[in-house]
């Protein structure tokens, strides 16, 4: 569920959707959703001074909260 809701968010804000790649490591308590884009996107899925990261990063959190499991958000170049 984490790793679509993700999906979902940077394929809607990048330019190049096909290219966006995500994969989950799941541990016990925490997962943690690797996120890959283009280069040229990826100054748009972190946004200025990385506020957009930081608002994906806390619905993460929020959803993650309702399942009982922590969840951490990579973004990898």
């Amino acid at each position: 569920m984490l790793k679509e809701l993700i999906e979902y968010m940077a394929r809607a804000l990048v330019d190049k959707p096909e290219q966006v790649h995500v994969s989950e490591i799941e541990g016990e308590q925490t997962s943690v959703i690797e996120l890959r884009v283009a280069k040229e996107d990826l100054g748009k899925v972190i946004g200025k001074q990385g506020r957009t990261a930081r608002a994906m990063r806390t619905i993460l959190s929020a959803a993650s909260t309702k399942i009982r499991k922590r969840a951490v958000l990579e973004i990898i170049e």
